[in-house]
């Protein structure tokens, strides 16, 4: 711990005409302020602030500011008041202590809402002032160091990612690099402890295997140059544990594939000397493509300025050289404190670079409402492409841009985001494909009874919301085409020509090559088997008679009045005709003739072809239908649906599951039947059915079309006219 008379020359040593006696009586009120109260290492609890200061007189802050330091602790931990501290030691370090202050009245709130809080009164008190952040900074920074004397383990780990989360970024993002660098391996060695000791070790092999071979290559960097008539500095380090993991995991590699784990500094005096040593250092070793950085030409947003360039070393590794003048480098290490010299201390001026992202950070805070909206928007002030939303309780969820409340729902829980039925955005009902923006607070509404629902997948954004909700959709349809499947196999069976033993299900199971009863009643419901595929497996040699000849198709025979017998033709499946439909043929060269439905809208495209008058022959044996079927979303109405076909004996060749939402299901089937009076019957049985609510026939386009031979008085089964 500095002593009194050391803290002050520190001072005096950059800032002769520091107030000496102010520095005097801040340390002296903290001793006695802070009296007997003890750290968790059993130091005097005043030996922190003495600690904070002389971390901030290495950055050669005025004695404002070290005095901040001293007393930054005073009014939450001891019986000092704000008054007090204003007659003391005057309004500009009154107003800078309160601005560090933590907040002592908000122990019964959230870990979360006391990390909002502590944000919104130093960052508020950064808008007029940025040395409130700097004290800040340094006071996390030193119980960071000291963090290894806290006995609770979840304590430190809160306080470690606090750190990691919060204060490195913000250091980073003023450029202070030298504390984010530093914060992040303290924090990275509570959090990860085992990575950060595996990595620590291996730093070590590689000192003993290769000597000093930081110190053997950075004197090889300063000869070349030095050898060019350059004055030039060479500092050289390994980088740091947390940095080296954190590209471990980038890269997916290990720490024996990591090439660039030693970093070099070369100072020159002028900003053309950098451009020169970069030069040399590239034509002696070999650059690494898409390694080198012009932060001098196009500086970063807080202001730091140097080359970055990644070179081949004789050594055979990868080095990184970062060159820079001094003023650069002393940017570059201290960041804004570089531009807060004590000649600064009483100036209102701030350095451009600092003021545009000052100024954002102040806008939120000015629109915010709430503690957590606080700590959501000044991390997305660094981290643009996640928002954060709260819980009514006030637990921190990221989500991506965009997410809605249902993916906020699957965030919290999976159950949760099954059972949602509606939302609250800050207190107000919303749709669920509402957009949820940074700091608002969600409130999800549930129902044990809610199930989720396939609409949702048009609008959810987030891995987690997607697939739940489309396991669901397929666990639900799966349960749909098994008991579709039950009824057709039981009308199937009914077919049979002899009752079925115990064992003749699951006998069939095995040569369709399935795995159980519902995998068999699923495919039967899809229509991955033909019926007589299915009635086989039951029983073989159930649908063949003496002196058939085998075939793989089921067969339809068809015959049209007005083709000359074996001309060939497609009947159309934009409009599926059937026997007693009028149908009209179009022959276009090269296609052939098609036969449409006289009703079919497609007629009006046939303008190019030869129309033909045609009817049906007196030997043709039914056709396809197509139907669309709506039904009400409730537990049966699918089974009665097919319980209608069955009962008008026409056999589904195709079902498909067109469109659903809450409370319908609509489907496009493709029937079997006799003729159109056929069709007819089936669909006014089905309007009948308190089930569906809507049933047509349906007249799609751009599908596979059937193709046949009209044949002759001798052969009328064609195969393959049926889909």
């Amino acid at each position: 711990m500095l002593r009194q008379y050391e803290l002050v020359e520190r001072v005096k040593t950059y800032d002769p005409d520091a107030d000496e006696a102010l520095l005097n009586r801040a340390y002296v009120f903290t001793m006695q302020a802070h009296g007997a109260q003890k750290r968790a290492s059993g130091d005097p609890y005043f030996s922190h602030p003495i600690e904070v200061a002389g971390i901030l007189t290495e950055l050669r802050m005025d004695d404002e500011t070290i005095c901040t330091a001293l007393l930054h602790d005073t009014i939450e931990d001891t019986v000092a008041t704000p008054e007090e501290i204003e007659k003391r030691f005057g309004p500009n370090v009154a107003r800078l202590v309160d601005g560090v202050t933590k907040l002592s009245k908000i122990e019964a709130q959230s870990v979360t809402e006391r990390a909002a809080e502590n944000l919104r009164k130093f960052l508020l008190a950064m808008s007029d002032d940025i040395r409130v952040l700097l004290v800040k900074l340094a006071d996390r920074l030193h119980n960071m160091r000291t963090l290894h004397f806290i006995a609770n383990e979840d304590k430190r780990r809160r306080i470690a990612r606090e750190t990691m989360d919060i204060y490195a970024p913000l250091a980073e993002r003023i450029g202070m690099y030298e504390f984010m660098r530093e914060m992040q391996t303290l924090a990275f060695r509570e959090l990860e402890p085992e990575a950060y000791e595996s990595i620590t070790k291996r730093l070590e092999q590689l000192h003993v295997e290769g000597g000093d071979l930081v110190a053997k290559i950075g004197s090889g960097i300063m000869l070349q140059l030095s050898r060019a008539g350059i004055k030039v500095e060479v500092s050289g380090r390994e980088k740091h544990p947390y940095s080296i993991w954190r590209k471990m995991q980038e890269r997916h590699v290990s720490f024996e594939q990591l090439s660039d784990i030693m970093a070099f500094r070369a100072i020159v005096q002028t900003e053309e000397d950098c451009y020169k040593a970069l030069g040399i250092i590239h034509r002696k070793w070999p650059m690494v493509p898409g390694r080198f950085k012009d932060y001098i030409s196009t500086p970063k947003r807080n202001g730091y300025r140097s080359l970055h360039t990644s070179v081949i070393h004789s050594e055979k590794m990868r080095i990184e050289v970062q060159i820079r003048t001094e003023d650069m480098h002393e940017e570059a290490e201290f960041g804004l404190a570089a531009h807060w010299a004590y000649k600064r201390a009483n100036s209102t001026v701030q350095p451009d670079h600092q003021v545009g992202w000052i100024r954002d950070l102040v806008e939120i805070l000015d629109h915010a409402d709430t503690a957590e909206e606080i700590l959501e928007h000044t991390r997305m002030a660094m981290y643009q492409d996640r928002i954060f939303a709260f819980t009514p309780k006030g637990e921190l969820i990221q989500l991506p841009k965009g997410a809605t409340p249902v993916d906020f729902a699957y965030a919290v829980h999976t159950s949760l985001g099954d059972q949602t039925i509606g939302a609250k955005v800050n207190r107000r009902v919303v749709p669920l494909r509402t957009t949820i923006e940074n700091g608002d607070q969600v409130q999800i509404l549930k129902s044990k009874a809610r199930q989720p629902q396939p609409e949702w997948l048009s609008f959810v954004v987030t891995g987690k919301a997607r697939a739940a909700v489309r396991r669901f959709v397929r666990h639900k349809e799966r349960d749909e085409m098994v008991a579709l499947g039950k009824q057709i196999l039981d009308d199937l069976i009914s077919r049979l020509t002899a009752q079925l033993g115990p064992e003749a299900v699951d006998n069939a199971v095995k040569r369709l090559n399935l795995t159980d009863r519902e995998t068999l009643l699923e495919a039967i419901g899809r229509r991955a088997f033909t019926d007589k595929e299915v009635m086989e497996a039951l029983m073989p040699g159930s649908t063949t008679t003496p002196g058939d000849k085998p075939h793989t198709e089921q067969q339809r025979v068809i015959s049209i009045r007005g083709l000359t017998p074996g001309v060939a033709f497609r009947l159309a499946e934009c409009c599926h005709p059937v026997p007693g439909d009028r149908i009209v043929g179009l022959s276009r060269i090269n296609e052939g003739i098609t036969v449409h439905n006289i009703d079919c809208p497609c007629l009006a495209d046939g303008v190019d072809a030869d129309w033909l008058d045609l009817s049906w022959g007196d030997r043709s044996e039914g056709g396809v239908a197509r139907l669309q079927v709506t039904v009400k979303n409730e537990p049966g109405s699918l089974a009665i649906m097919a319980g209608i076909f069955g009962t008008h004996g026409a056999n589904i060749l195709n079902l498909n599951l067109a469109n659903r939402d809450r409370a319908f299901h609509e489907f496009v089937v493709d029937l079997e039947v006799s003729d159109l009076a056929h069709q007819t019957r089936i669909i006014a049985a089905l309007r009948a059915a308190d089930a569906v609510v809507l049933a047509e026939r349906l007249y799609p386009s751009g599908e596979h079309i059937p193709s046949g031979i009209n044949p002759a008085p001798e052969a009328l089964a064609i195969p393959g006219a049926a889909h």
